[in-house]
């Protein structure tokens, strides 16, 4: 059989592909305790985080090219490290395995499950950047199908506060429940009973839905605090624009006062906009993100207990709307001064045309007293020329007279007079319509 060949590959081509394969799951036995911790990385270097992973027990000689994906899986013998790079944050998960046989009945508020634990809580607590989330999530074996057992066990583990319990997975294979609150020691608890049969690679994935669902829904409220550090200058921006447009309509400010204001009030929207409509875009971004991992649970109702995701929804949707209202206010307001800019633009243009009109009505006042006075030049330089050509005749007449040629010179002169003048008049008539007509 021939060889199959192909045409030459994108640059990207393998990248592109194996971008399916990247930050995969763990494989978890249980019963296993992750600890999870998510960090704002804003200001700490790659190079910083791989330092602080060198400080794992055995891991000194981890090379830069190990976290060129941004992702960085680290097996020991009772432990694994998981680091994962974003944008905006980083997120560290160690799991640890929890003593065998470990049932929901055994958890209690006072059990220390991170007795043994290989990565110390100052390994933890050095990590580089701002804590946005951490949680203890327990993920055991168990019995399911006698749901008012875990509950009561989960809330002994919880402590106090009413727990949100689902029941997950298209076969019903697993029971969440959580506070949603953060105890004394900083962490969120969660607990994720499995059905006793259930494959390693599945603890993995809902690990890894519950806790995107909990980084995204905090990063998704990022923007609801800018909404509302924002919320009191687009009001006075608002206001300030309807007084600026008032005063367009009324004409009582000059057009350079107004045009000052609107410049001011614009550069303070586009402000706003540069600086927070990363900010709000990244918000919707997450929560789409948020919405999906809810969808992929599958949740199925807990009679008497509300639904993860819809505790989730029910407290994040109006956020969310007042970020979306708040990113459509900025639009909208930026998109007012735009309108009001051209609506004091047409007036100054039609300002400035008016004032062409009257300036080219002055043109042509002044070009038809120039008309007017260029004719009575006209009409004067024909009765000096005239003079000065009878003149001439006079003298050549009083010549002739001394020579006995003429008898009256005052008499040739005097009918030389209307002759002279005609003949001038018609002459200059005739240049005055050649120029005209060439021009």
């Amino acid at each position: 059989m021939n060889q199959l060949a192909l045409p030459s590959a994108i640059p990207s081509r393998l990248s592109l592909h194996n971008e399916v394969h990247t930050r995969p799951a763990s494989s978890i036995n249980l019963p296993a305790l992750i600890i999870y911790v998510a960090v704002i990385n804003e200001g700490v270097t790659c190079e910083q985080e791989l330092d602080h992973l060198r400080k794992l027990p055995g891991q000194d000689a981890l090379s830069a090219e190990s976290i060129r994906g941004n992702f960085l899986r680290i097996g020991g013998d009772k432990f694994s490290v998981t680091w994962e790079r974003h944008s905006e944050f980083s997120r560290y998960s160690i799991v640890h395995p929890l003593p065998i046989g470990l049932a929901e009945s055994d958890l209690t508020a006072t059990v220390d499950l991170c007795e043994g634990l290989q990565v110390t809580p100052r390994w933890i607590e050095q990590i580089p950047g701002q804590t946005l989330m951490a949680m203890l999530l327990v993920m055991i074996g168990g019995d399911i199908d006698d749901t008012s057992s875990c509950v009561t066990s989960a809330q002994e583990w919880l402590g106090s506060g009413p727990a949100v319990v689902s029941v997950i997975g298209a076969s019903a294979h697993s029971l969440v429940a959580s506070n949603l609150k953060v105890s004394e020691d900083g962490f969120e608890r969660m607990l994720v009973i499995s059905k006793r049969d259930t494959p390693n690679d599945r603890p993995g994935r809902i690990a890894q839905r519950l806790l995107d669902i909990e980084t995204y829904r905090l990063m998704a409220l990022r923007g609801l605090a800018v909404a509302k550090e924002i919320a009191m200058p687009l009001t006075l921006l608002e206001q300030e624009l309807a007084t600026t447009t008032s005063k367009l309509v009324h004409n009582s400010d000059s057009d350079q006062v107004l045009l000052d204001s609107l410049v001011s009030q614009a550069s303070s929207v586009e402000r706003f906009i540069a600086t927070h409509s990363y900010r709000f875009s990244a918000s919707r971004a997450y929560d789409a993100l948020v919405r999906q991992r809810i969808a992929e649970l599958k949740e199925r109702n807990v009679p008497g207990y509300q639904l993860l995701g819809e505790f989730l929804q029910r407290r994040v949707a109006p956020a969310m709307a007042t970020v979306a209202s708040t990113s459509t206010r900025l639009n909208a307001l930026s998109e007012r001064v735009s309108r009001t800019s051209a609506l004091l633009r047409t007036r100054v243009d039609i300002a400035a045309e008016m004032q062409n009109q009257l300036l080219l009505e002055k043109l042509s006042k002044g070009q038809s007293l120039q008309l007017h006075l260029q004719a009575t030049v006209e009409g004067l330089s024909v009765a000096a020329i005239s003079y000065y050509i009878v003149s001439l005749i006079l003298h050549l007449s009083h010549a002739l007279h001394s020579v006995g040629l003429l008898a009256d010179p005052e008499l040739v002169a005097g009918i030389s007079i209307p002759i002279v003048v005609v003949s001038v008049w018609r002459i200059s008539k005739r240049v005055h319509n050649k120029f005209f007509d060439e021009h």
